[in-house]
């Protein structure tokens, strides 16, 4: 009897033991990758030509594409700060993009009341790392091992150079006020490493400036470019946690400025004339293969069919400054026109979301933090998340999300897509636009819609008194 007993509690211990043990191996692990000021229509899953993305492409051929999937801000930080918690960066007054000094300044960053996505995984059991770009908070209260993270590498502002000074082995491109002799136009140095461009009547920001590389928060003597280290560490980051659930936010800084194209990749598209345009192609080219690498490590270690997938650009391009295209959309970084803030998005889980699946929902980057969250049973925020989950979307179950409105604000800049209506002011009228007929915002149908849009302003107008004021400008 003695003996039955024993196993029967032995049974019962083997039982709850396993019983926890399914519980972690259910829960997925999840993927963040960012790619830096990507144009809408650069990637070749997206009608790009002339710089091949396989890998990218792939993930897309083996996932689901959205057509029309946003951020809520035109720019870095913002649209960050949105992703990093499922709520418009307007419900917490993070409306404008700190650069430069102001990245240091105190009390500027993802305000501290505010819990990340990062926060509630690891609440729930979850390893988690950030590496690459952070840019919300430079000071020590926002650092990202104050914010969720148990591991970081990368850098605090906005933009980093790839490589140390005196930047060997690439092609630099840099903004400058004059050239050498006085003049305007491009200047290239001797050597062919170096151009000079006025176009943007501006100098370089000072990148590095008060902003190292950083292991947790020592600086690091990093000898690779900024690209190849951040696939190295994310690689590794997989490889150690592949025997629990992880959460990885790999922000890539690709293809941010300042422009440097290595040798290696420079060489492949010494075919395009233009050297700016072929910077360009040598830093995505570097991107996608560098995230090629990184699906090959979930795929090696064991853990790609647990493993939600979830890429995005962070805003539209900046064409004049990078030559990233936004094609077919109007406008590119810092507008509220589509093509500032429709984004490459592509969700993707072995096995789990139908291969090839392309979705013309609109949804919205806080819609994969919700996702996330909702698969990982991390428990009802405390406070109003604005995302939705996106998982019967993805596999098929729903054909559409409910109806939604999105909104965005940045001051005097505001806009709401309803359907396929587009609503956008620029401190005037209210402009309405016809996506589904007008993907490039061409023809202005307010005055011959006047009842729709005063039913959107409406909306607006609710949205916007549920937001605050922004604590910076």
């Amino acid at each position: 009897m003695k003996r039955t007993i024993q196993l029967l509690v032995f049974l019962m211990l083997a039982s709850h033991i396993a019983l926890h043990a399914a519980d972690a191996t259910a829960k997925p692990n999840i993927v963040y990758i960012v790619v830096d000021d990507l144009g809408y229509g650069e990637l070749g899953s997206y009608g790009g030509k002339g710089i091949p993305t396989p890998h990218l492409d792939a993930l897309a051929a083996g996932g689901a594409r959205f057509t029309s999937g946003y951020v809520t801000a035109p720019f870095c930080a913002a649209s960050r700060a949105a992703l990093m918690t499922g709520r418009y960066q307007t419900r917490f007054g993070f409306e404008f993009n700190p650069i430069g000094a102001k990245n240091a300044a105190p009390g500027i960053g993802l305000p501290v009341a505010e819990k990340t996505v990062a926060d509630r995984l690891r609440d729930v059991g979850y390893a988690t790392g950030l590496v690459g770009k952070w840019h919300l908070g430079g000071t020590e209260p926002f650092h990202p091992q104050r914010r969720g993270f148990d591991e970081f590498f990368g850098f605090l502002h906005e933009g980093h150079y790839y490589v140390r000074p005196p930047w060997q082995g690439v092609t630099t491109w840099l903004r400058r006020k004059k050239l050498p002799d006085g003049g305007q136009g491009r200047w290239t140095s001797p050597d062919g490493r170096i151009v000079w461009s006025t176009h943007l009547g501006s100098n370089e920001p000072e990148y590095d400036t008060g902003n190292p590389l950083l292991r947790s928060s020592q600086p690091v003597d990093e000898k690779a470019n900024l690209t190849d280290a951040f696939t190295r560490e994310a690689c590794d980051f997989i490889g150690r946690h592949r025997s629990q659930p992880f959460f990885l936010y790999l922000a890539y800084s690709a293809v941010h400025s300042p422009m440097q194209g290595t040798d290696e990749y420079m060489k492949k598209f010494a075919h395009i004339e233009d050297i700016q345009r072929r910077i360009f192609a040598a830093m995505l080219a570097h991107f996608d293969d560098s995230v090629g690498k990184v699906l090959a490590e979930l795929r090696k270690s064991g853990v790609e069919e647990n493993t939600l997938v979830v890429f995005l650009g962070d805003n539209g391009g900046p064409t004049e400054e990078l030559t990233s295209s936004n094609a077919p959309l109007r406008g590119g970084k810092g507008d509220l026109w589509d093509g500032g803030i429709r984004v490459p998005f592509i969700v993707s889980w072995k096995n789990r979301i139908p291969a090839g699946r392309i979705v013309d929902a609109s949804v919205a980057s806080i819609d994969a933090t919700a996702t996330a969250l909702e698969l990982a049973n991390a428990g009802p925020s405390q406070k109003q998340l604005d995302g939705i989950n996106l998982m019967p979307l993805l596999t098929g179950k729903m054909a559409e999300v409910p109806e939604r409105t999105l909104f965005w604000r940045v001051g005097q800049k505001n806009a709401l897509r309803s359907g396929n209506w587009k609503l956008i002011r620029d401190g005037k009228e209210w402009q309405l636009y016809d996506l589904a007929n007008d993907i490039g915002e061409t023809t202005n149908l307010a005055a011959k819609e006047p009842a729709r849009v005063q039913q959107l302003t409406s909306l607006w107008d609710k949205w916007n008194a549920e937001q605050i004021e922004p604590l910076w400008r």
